[in-house]
């Protein structure tokens, strides 16, 4: 049983069954937000079309309550980007990132904060942040008050990076733009996080049970932790191990699901970010190395189709003359059956996100 080999197909049904994309489910937004381990949430409409592709009868109003309820909050998390996690989550998991984060700040904001001690700066944050709920701008014009000769929003990303901060809404809802408000998190949620955590235990389970099995670079790649060898090889007996096609080291929790290959898997629409195209350092479970290239540029990760388990096109939403229209450019050549598939559950994801839905038309790369 130890070290059984599993093929792609089988690595990429057991994530998409624990990312709630074989079926959609009938779960509260909340208990979904978990199971999923966060949802990237640089912009507020991926989480929103996140979960319609997993929950059945979702609707937009669901996920707002459960901001609104500070069940779910949005703040900078996982790999130092936006994310929506479960307050229990968020109250375990910034701690232990604290770390990564404060290096991430280094990294992009050093330069332009030389001079300003992170412990000041730090301070200076929660003193203004006790008074009132600031928005990222208000933040920084009232620090560099303190810091003149720094620029204002390098020092309001400097303290979202450096203080546990929660962007409460209606930011971060259905449709919402404008300037990000910043509160603490302690205030937001009542509650005091814990103390800066050592062990990464709880995290490592937490990935294997949304995305794995996965080796330790995939955990590294979807945390932003580094050196999680020795916690996972310290987990030993809890976890079984595994080797994929091309002999690398996999781990995964005893009992978790690990559907057959030849599983089912119907064609979704994933928005922008989405968390399954982030959560391995090695994604070809789900995509292939070619179609990275064109679906992950930079910080830029498209909305994308998939068929069978895997990527096959991207998508996204034009406007003309007051009406909607669902895009779809495939990677790949796709049989009329898959078209009519995919035009079926897109028309149904337009008629979700937009009340002008009009058609799905398939475009050719950077059609129109």
């Amino acid at each position: 049983m130890a070290n059984d080999v599993l093929g792609r197909r089988a690595l990429g049904r057991a994530t998409l069954e624990r990312q709630l994309l074989l079926r959609r489910w009938d779960l509260p937004v909340t208990e979904a937000v978990e199971r999923l381990a966060g949802l990237n949430a640089q912009d507020p409409e991926p989480p929103y079309l996140g979960l319609w592709a997993r929950l059945a009868g979702f609707e937009h109003d669901a996920l707002t309550k459960a901001l609104d309820d500070r069940g779910v909050v949005r703040s900078t998390l996982l790999r130092g980007t936006q994310h929506l996690v479960t307050a229990a989550d968020y109250l375990a998991w910034r701690p232990l990132l604290q770390p990564m984060l404060e290096r991430r700040q280094r990294g992009f904001f050093g330069r332009s904060t030389a001079g300003v001690d992170p412990a000041a700066l730090a301070a200076a944050a929660r003193r203004l942040l006790a008074e009132r709920p600031l928005t990222r701008p208000e933040l920084g014009r009232l620090l560099a008050e303190r810091w003149p000769d720094h620029e204002p929003g390098a020092l309001a990303w400097s303290a979202q990076f450096l203080v546990p901060l929660i962007h409460p809404p209606p930011s971060g809802t259905w449709g919402s733009r404008g300037p990000t408000p910043c509160v603490l998190a302690e205030s937001w949620l009542g509650r005091p996080l814990r103390g800066r955590a050592s062990s990464p235990d709880g995290m490592v389970k937490r990935h294997l049970a949304a995305f794995g099995p996965a080796s330790v670079m995939d955990i590294q790649a979807w945390s932003g932790l580094t050196r999680l060898r020795e916690p996972v090889e310290r987990l030993g007996a809890e976890l079984r191990p595994f080797r994929d096609e091309h002999g690398r080291q996999l781990y995964d929790l005893p009992d978790a699901p690990r559907p057959d290959p030849d599983t089912p898997a119907p064609p979704r629409f994933l928005p922008a970010v989405d968390n399954l195209l982030l959560a391995h350092a090695d994604r070809t479970r789900v995509i292939t190395d070619a179609r990275r290239q064109r679906v992950c540029v930079g910080a830029v990760v498209e909305p994308t189709v998939l068929v069978d388990g895997a990527v096959v096109a991207i998508w996204r939403i034009a406007r003309a003359r007051g009406t909607a229209t669902l895009e779809v450019e495939p990677l790949g050549g796709l049989s009329g059956t898959t078209r009519a598939a995919v035009a079926g559950e897109g028309m149904r994801l337009l008629e979700f996100a937009d009340a002008d839905a009009r058609d799905v038309r398939f475009v050719a790369a950077g059609g129109g």
